[in-house]
């Protein structure tokens, strides 16, 4: 019974374990050193061209044979790896390729396009600021347009009732005029583009009819002298791409045939896509001399007489 009472003690003994340090976070920190460098050599290698890439191919396979002598002045002083490895800052090993599949195409015509119509916006503003600040252009202000169409920057010379660009019925160029084609042509020829021609007149026959010298002629003939006037201003001849008479085909007033606004010469600074398309029709269009024979069928558009 005595050993039946006897009270049973139980001793636990409560461990605190000892602090572990900051060894962690020094295994943390090599670890995001790791991942950095990880992703430093990913981007590298991405921004690095195949030549760059083929230039450290070749310094790490054969380190001797590309070392630069110095005493002979031999190695690759250009390459990315000093003595050895392709010449990587020549334009072949700088340029990215790009595909040449037809979106990539599209977008670069595209940003071609852009830039072209900025020039030619850009040489807009700088004749009108000519136009204003020259005493006779400005009186003929009236009588400038201006405009950018699908094929460039049109600079269209109209008739008024009372001031006319030629004497009556004839290719003879007021001096007026001639002054102001001369100083289109001095700011014409500061562009690359290429040039167009077009003579117009109003609806008014000659007495003597379509079939000696018609407005046809006469159109060609004024196209020609505004040619020659722009040439004088100090426009390089070899800009001009087309010189054309258009007689009462393509009129300004459509409600009014025999308005002088019709008699015109239109000066086109074609942009790069127009002198390129009209270049691909193999030479179709041709320039007309003064002494030359106007084909007035080969000019009269389809329908009419």
């Amino acid at each position: 019974m005595a050993d039946e009472k006897r009270t049973i003690v139980i001793k636990r003994i409560k461990k605190h374990g000892r602090h572990h340090g900051g060894a962690w976070k020094i295994a943390y920190a090599d670890f995001v050193t790791a991942m950095m460098a990880f992703f430093l050599l990913m981007w590298l290698l991405g921004a690095t061209t195949q030549e760059q890439l083929q230039g450290l191919s070749e310094y790490f396979q054969t380190p001797i044979k590309v070392q630069p002598n110095r005493a002979s002045g031999s190695g690759d002083r250009s390459s990315v790896i000093q003595g050895g490895g392709k010449d990587t800052t020549r334009r072949e090993g700088q340029v990215r390729r790009v595909s040449a599949g037809p979106d990539n195409l599209k977008v670069a015509q595209a940003e071609l396009e852009r830039l072209d119509r900025r020039k030619l916006e850009a040489l807009k503003g700088r004749l009108e600021q000519l136009i204003e600040s020259h005493p006779i252009m400005r009186d003929f202000k009236e009588q400038l347009l201006l405009d950018i169409t699908s094929e460039g920057l049109r600079i269209q010379i109209v008739d008024h009732l009372n001031r006319p660009m030629f004497a009556l019925a004839k290719a003879e160029l007021q001096p007026y005029t001639k002054t102001i084609l001369q100083k289109l042509g001095g700011v014409l020829n500061e562009v690359p583009n290429k040039i167009s021609l077009s003579g117009h007149t109003d609806a008014t026959p000659y007495a003597s009819g379509e079939k000696n010298y018609s407005n046809w002629e006469l159109s060609a003939d004024r196209a020609n002298a505004s040619r020659r006037q722009l040439i004088m201003g100090g426009m390089n001849e070899q800009k001009i791409m087309r010189v054309v008479g258009l007689s009462s085909a393509v009129l300004f007033d459509k409600d009014d045939a025999t308005n002088p606004i019709n008699r015109r010469i239109s000066v086109i600074v074609m942009s790069n896509k127009a002198a390129e398309d009209l270049s691909k029709e193999g030479g179709v269009t041709k320039q007309i001399r003064s002494n030359a024979t106007v084909d007035t069928h080969a000019l009269q558009p389809a329908g009419t007489s």
